[in-house]
Parts: structure tokens; sequence; C-alpha cells
């Protein structure tokens, strides 16, 4: 099988770099290919405080550059290409990407969900500037002002509960008027006095030059906007998103078992329902979707997948 690689990965963040890193160190011939830029989403964080023996001052590339030199060491190869379908039919998996087909042995898919945007104005421009779609990982660096989340879902109610351990202001902006968190997640925010609302309201636009400065926000019953600047003394606020993510896996529709949003089912090893195929990282349904969840998926599905080609092919 000489142009067969053992494990072709799907997806460059620290989910695919760590099963690359796991797997070229087994001595497995490893591809690991990616469409855009190397890191995932975690490459927009100026600060990781919370990846546990982080050095001083790691952020988010140089988290990632690290890892990535890890897997050169141990002889993984990258690839720059968009995959544009795939066959898992076969014994041996078939990878369609733009620029060229791949075959494979094993494959773990590791590329991801995106955070859905509001789709404004300066959202792009000021992501990772005092936009954020992760309070887990940016919470720490709003301690003491004041935070904007937006959405009204069971994660947006839950995020803007946990940011007001650091911020001493948490307004949620949703543009009903009432929660469609569970209940009993609504009576906690109620209870909250550092929580406030907005109702009926949207993010026409988001403003500042390098940090965010100010925030237009739209009533959508009365059409009335009004821009909200920060205070003096802080300088910059919080905007937080909370609308939803979206598995990256349209691709692998009917290919493989996934649930009715989108993210591939698997089980603790990280196989999914075929034979052959694993997943990791945010792309699979679980609870916490963090860097360190992500490295122990990618670790974990590339130990699983050299166990399946130990027991599948022979030399």
């Amino acid at each position: 099988m000489k142009n067969v690689y053992d494990i072709v990965i799907i997806g460059a963040g620290p989910a695919g770099l760590a099963a690359g890193l796991y797997a070229a160190r087994a001595k497995m011939k490893t591809l690991i290919l990616e469409r855009d830029k190397t890191g995932g989403q975690i490459v927009t964080t100026n600060e990781v405080a919370n990846y546990p023996g982080s050095i001083q001052n790691a952020t988010g590339p140089s988290l990632i550059a690290r890892m990535v030199e890890q897997t050169e060491e141990f002889g993984a190869e990258r690839k720059k290409d968009t995959v544009i379908d795939v066959d898992f039919t076969e014994k041996i998996k078939v990878i369609k990407g733009e620029k060229e087909e791949y075959k494979a042995k094993a494959v773990i898919i590791a590329n991801g969900a995106t955070p859905r945007p509001i789709g404004c104005p300066g959202e792009r421009e000021l992501t990772g500037k005092g936009v954020s779609y992760c309070a887990t990982c940016d919470a720490d660096f709003f301690t003491d002002l004041e935070v904007f989340v937006i959405g009204g879902g069971d994660s947006a109610v839950e995020e803007a509960m946990y940011l007001t351990k650091f911020a001493r202001k948490v307004t949620i902006v949703h543009r009903r008027d009432e929660l469609r968190a569970a209940k009993s997640i609504q009576d906690k925010a109620f209870k909250n006095e550092k929580m406030n609302f907005m109702w009926d309201t949207v993010v026409e636009e988001i403003k500042g030059d390098g940090i965010v400065e100010s925030v237009i926000f739209k009533n959508k019953k009365t059409e009335e906007t009004n821009e909200y600047h920060a205070d003096e003394d802080d300088g910059t606020f919080g905007i937080f998103p909370f609308v939803g993510y979206k598995p990256q896996s349209d691709v692998f529709k009917e290919k493989i078992e996934l649930n009715e949003s989108g993210y591939v089912i698997t089980d603790a090893d990280m196989k999914t329902n075929v034979a052959g195929v694993f997943a990791a990282g945010d792309i699979r349904v679980k609870s916490l979707r963090q860097v360190v969840t992500a490295t122990a998926d990618g670790a974990i599905a590339a130990v699983t997948a050299e166990k399946y080609i130990e027991n599948n092919f022979e030399e």
C-alpha cells in the first residue's frame, strides 16, 4: 500500500495536531489536512491561561506553533487542502480534496465547530479584541469591566452567569422579549444581582480602533438605535455572542452518524459508527469544548486508530 497513509487527520486545530503528534510518534504514516489557518479558533486568543502547564504569557499562536513543531519532529506530514467528499464504504478510506485525493487505513475527523457570528459590521475585525466566543477562555480579561452577552438560549444564559464571577455588570441582549433557556436556568439568572437584560434588541454594529469601544443596539419593536460607549475609566468592555455553533460536518452527512445538530457521535474511544473512522475535538458530541479536551480527544483517537490498524491490516 505504497500510496496509502496509515492515518489521515482532517483538521489542524488542537485536536488534529495532538492526534498527529501521537500518530506520528507511534511510527504511523500520518497526514494532517487543513483547509484554512493551522490552529483553529485558539489562534485568535491573545492569552492562554487555563491550559495546564502552559508557559508564562502563552498565546494561542505560540501554543499552536509548539504543537506544530512537535508534529513535525515526529514526522507528521501537513498539507493545505479543502476536503470536498469522502468515501468510507471500503476498508481503505478515500478523502477527496480540491487539490488531490488521499487514501488511508484510518481517518480522524477533527475539523471542529465554529461559533455562529452575529453578522454585524466590526464583529470580525474586533474578534479577540473585546469580542469573544468563549467565556471560559476569556472571562478573566474582563474582570471589573462591563460585558454584554448576545443570545437567550441555555448556553448564553449559563455563560452570562459565569461571567458575573468576573465582570462588574453583565447584560444579556436578546432579540425576543423572553429567554429561550430552561426555566431553571432563567430563575438563577433573574436572581443574580449582576445580571441585566435588554429585550427585543439586536446588535447593529461594533466599533473600536484596535479594541471594542462602543456598540450600536437596535430595538426591534421601536426601530430605535442607541450607541453604548465604554466607561471612560475602563476604555473598553466585552461582547460575547452565544447564538450557537456550527459543526463543520456537512461533508460527512450520510457518511457517518451525526446528531440532530450535526455533531459527530462517538464513543469514549472516539470511534464513530464506521470502522476505521474516528472523531476528536469540537466536531464531536461533548459537554466541554476547550483546548485541553480537544487535545485529549486527539490523543485518544490516535491511539485507538493505531490499535484498529494493527488489528485489521497485515504487515
